[in-house]
Parts: C-alpha cells; sequence; structure tokens
C-alpha cells in the first residue's frame, strides 16, 4: 500500500484552526506548521506505513494549466509571505520524518499524487490519497481509496458513485459540465450538479453526450428540452475544462520504491527544526516514538 497526501489539505487548516499568535522565537507564525507536523505524527503512529508520498503546492500561477487558461485558480488571493515560509518548513519536516515529499512549479500536488498512484498500481501496489479533494476520486480504481483523515471519513472506489452520484471513470467528466467554482473552471453554462449527475447516468462521457446530443432533449431531468442547445453552444468550453479537470499522471519526477520506502526518522534534525520553531516537548516524544516503530518491525 501506498499512501499519497495532499499537503495543502492539512497545511491550510493548521493555518485556518489554530491561531497565529503561535509564533517561533523571531514573531514569525508557525501555526501552520505545528497542526501539520502534528497530523504527520499522528498519521505516522496510526498507520506504521511502508511507503509515503508528501506532495505539496508551489504552482499557483505558474501551473501548466494557466498556460491553457489564464483566469484558473485566478479567483483565489496569493498566499501570505507567512504562509508561504511555513510551507516550506513543513517540507522540512516531512522530509526530517523520513517521508518522500515532492513540489513542482509546474505541476500542482494533484499531478504529483495521480504520478505516485499510477506508477505504484503498475508495481501492483494500491493507493491511500489522504485528501478530501473530490478532484483525486479520477485517480482511483478498484483496491484504492480516498481517506479524509482528519474527517475520519474514507471512500473506496466502488463506494464512489453513492458518494458522488458517479463513477471514478465519470469524475473528470463531471467537473468538465458542471464547472469547479473553487479553482475557477467554468463548465458548461447552465449545467450544475444535479444536471451533470443525470447527464453521465444516461451517457457514459462527454464524448457520448457530444456524439449523441439530439437525445438529450427526450431524456427526464429538468431543463432536458433546451440543454442540448446549451451544451452545443459551450462545447468548447465544456473540453477546455476537463483539460484543466484532467490530473496529469506522468510528471517526471522519481517514484521509485526505493524513492517512496519510508525511513527512519532524523531525530537531530527533527530537534533542530523544533527547536528553531518554539515546539515543546510532545512533538519530540511522538517522533521518539515514530522512529521505535523501526526498532519494532
Amino acid at each position: 500500500m501506498i499512501y499519497a497526501i495532499d499537503a495543502s489539505v492539512y497545511v491550510f487548516r493548521a493555518w485556518f484552526s489554530i491561531p497565529d499568535s503561535m509564533v517561533d522565537g523571531e514573531s514569525n507564525p508557525v501555526n501552520a506548521l505545528y497542526g501539520f507536523t502534528r497530523f504527520l505524527g499522528d498519521f505516522l503512529e496510526q498507520t506504521n506505513p511502508d511507503y509515503v508520498a508528501v506532495a505539496f503546492d508551489q504552482s499557483l500561477g505558474t501551473c501548466f494549466r494557466n498556460e491553457i487558461y489564464p483566469d484558473y485558480k485566478a479567483n483565489r488571493d496569493p498566499a501570505p509571505e507567512e504562509l508561504k515560509n511555513q510551507f516550506i518548513r513543513c517540507q522540512q519536516v516531512a522530509s526530517a520524518l523520513g517521508l518522500a515529499d515532492f513540489s513542482e512549479e509546474t505541476y500542482e500536488a494533484d499531478d504529483l499524487i495521480g504520478t505516485v498512484i499510477h506508477r505504484a498500481r503498475a508495481e501492483g501496489m494500491p493507493g491511500t490519497i489522504v485528501s478530501r479533494d473530490k478532484d483525486m476520486v479520477q485517480l482511483l480504481t478498484d483496491g484504492d481509496s480516498l481517506w479524509d483523515y482528519a474527517g475520519n471519513r474514507r471512500v473506496h472506489y466502488h463506494q464512489v458513485p453513492n458518494e458522488y452520484g458517479v463513477r471514478p471513470e465519470q469524475m473528470v467528466d463531471f467537473l468538465a459540465l458542471a464547472g469547479d467554482s473553487v479553482d475557477n473552471i467554468p463548465g458548461v453554462r447552465g449545467v450544475g450538479q444535479k444536471t451533470a449527475t443525470a447527464l453521465l447516468a444516461h451517457f457514459e462521457s462527454l464524448d457520448h453526450i457530444y456524439d449523441n446530443i439530439s437525445e438529450v432533449s427526450g431524456l427526464s431531468f429538468r431543463g432536458a428540452k433546451t440543454m442540448g442547445q446549451k451544451l452545443l453552444d459551450s462545447r468548447e468550453q465544456a473540453y477546455l475544462s476537463r483539460q484543466l479537470t484532467q490530473i496529469h499522471c506522468d510528471v517526471p519526477v522519481n517514484t521509485s520504491t526505493k524513492v517512496l520506502k519510508r525511513r527512519r526518522p532524523d531525530l537531530g534534525t527533527l530537534t533542530h527544526l523544533y527547536n528553531q520553531a518554539g515546539f515543546g516537548s510532545a512533538l519530540r516524544r511522538q517522533a521518539d516514538r515514530i522512529a521505535d516503530q523501526f526498532d519494532e518491525a
């Protein structure tokens, strides 16, 4: 089993839930760093995994999707400098805890996770994606799951239709139709989540919809009679949206099992990082317990 962690989810969760009055000796906020470090420690203690990848986002505004569509994620405010600095320190902690960490300027964390999961699958290793981002559902095949660790909610491949209304293989087309306001992806004008679900319940895919567009008006959902024309009017936008929502699984990074194999924590480096941040003894004791997992193996 390979665990692929969407770091940003847990960094931002800590940033918003822990007061920024938590600072180091130089008055730099360390709230996100503390929350993320505690999450990683709890995760490692609970799962004691063999293979882990931690993917960080550093591509906001520089991702290849911005070249396709300059307004991609343009609705998001840039991360403040005090949070950017914490992301760097979070990555240092992940590495010192013995985990493979990844970040790219051109590709997003989703693409890094997709690459890890795809290549691990080719070697017969199922994957658990540690995230709450529904976009990740498209990466699942039989044996995989999406695990919202903080919410204690795990969705396995075969449970996706009950949870999201479409199969994992349809999630890209679902997002292409309905759009995604979080990422500023337009979708098809006049198509919401319910309509997208209804369309994909009848048609297999976005291509199948457009290949059989004359059948749309005969479907039973509200607004079906005019939906065919709306889809035709937004065809280019729909396929653009699919380009944006498709997770790429061929990022040029080293994802060999040797790289992904969890290493014993570097307690010296962790002590240094925790001292810099002004953290107390709880995280040090946790790091010792995680290191003990290697002695017990």
